[in-house]
């Protein structure tokens, strides 16, 4: 079936369907957005964009930035970034302090919370003002110069991150946190606060598709051994402790927020990002997970 009908079929099926899905609301600044919200961007490496609902509407991307920092983490630090953090699938939740503390400080994957929070350490070290080289990372990879972060939800993730602080403290302890607590949390949650459009940030991950070169400016953002490496942690750990099920229904790489959002590659072809706030018991979102789920059994789309 043709991208074009395949889209258009589950984008219809998919508005008309309730949502059991809940807002993430342990974020004050998240819990507000509206629930019916729902937006679709798909780019193809020929140049074809496909489009459906609020795609140009901007929301908090949240840990599916955790992806570019990693990609800027892993080119700025090799591969000794990989002796303070593996490279395995969770298990468990996103935040677990237990699982945490059975591995002596060293997260399972950069993309679960204390991961992410590792490699804000490296960039902080590694960075001169930090939050505002980052930013200016993410426009020239997203060739945008209006993206940036939401400074309310920034400071709504602070007032309330309580256990990502906990988490850092621990790794500071295990002595796998090399700089100051506060900065590098307060350089994770502006990451964290980062805003797009389902069409930006569709764009913005095309390089992933390509092999690490932007196919639209040609210019290269990460190795193309590094660019697998990546696809292949968002693979494994894209979707916290629901990451082998989504390999199992969806098989492509991907990774997701609890705003919602759900950026997904297909090497060699696609990119697409999806939009729609409720989230299911796992903290993915379920009409963006059911989205990818039947588009890509109808285009039979998948890396396997």
């Amino acid at each position: 079936m043709e991208y074009k009908q395949a889209f258009s079929n589950t984008c219809d099926f998919l508005s008309k369907i309730n949502d059991p899905g809940k807002v993430a609301s342990y974020i004050p600044e998240l819990g507000s957005v509206d629930p019916n919200k729902f937006g679709v961007y798909l780019t193809t490496l020929k140049g074809e964009n496909f489009s459906h609902g609020d795609f140009n509407e901007k929301f908090s991307i949240q840990s599916i930035a955790k992806v570019l920092s990693l990609v800027l983490a892993y080119e700025l630090e090799g591969e000794k970034l990989w002796k303070r953090v593996g490279v395995e699938p969770s298990g468990t939740a996103f935040n677990s302090l237990v699982q945490l503390e059975h591995d002596k400080g060293i997260p399972r994957n950069p993309l679960i919370n204390s991961g992410a929070l590792v490699v804000c350490d490296i960039l902080v070290d590694h960075l001169q003002n930090s939050k505002q080289t980052f930013i200016e990372y993410i426009r020239k990879i997203a060739d945008n110069h209006s993206i940036n972060y939401n400074e309310k939800v920034a400071q709504s993730e602070k007032a309330h991150g309580y256990r990502n602080a906990a988490l850092i403290n621990l790794m500071k302890a295990y002595g796998n946190i090399d700089g100051n607590c506060d900065e590098v949390l307060d350089f994770y949650f502006h990451l964290c606060s980062i805003e797009m459009t389902c069409s930006e940030l569709s764009r913005t991950f095309m390089f992933l598709v390509n092999d690490g070169v932007d196919p639209f400016t040609k210019e290269r953002v990460i190795s193309t051994e590094k660019s697998k490496r990546i696809n292949t942690l968002m693979q494994l750990c894209g979707f916290y402790d629901e990451a082998g099920e989504f390999s199992f229904k969806v098989g492509i790489p991907g990774k997701s927020g609890v705003g919602g959002g759900i950026i997904a590659v297909l090497p060699e072809h696609f990119s697409v990002a999806v939009w729609s706030p409720p989230l299911n018991e796992k903290g993915n979102s379920y009409k963006g997970m059911r989205f990818l789920e039947m588009f890509n059994q109808a285009t039979d789309s998948s890396v396997f």
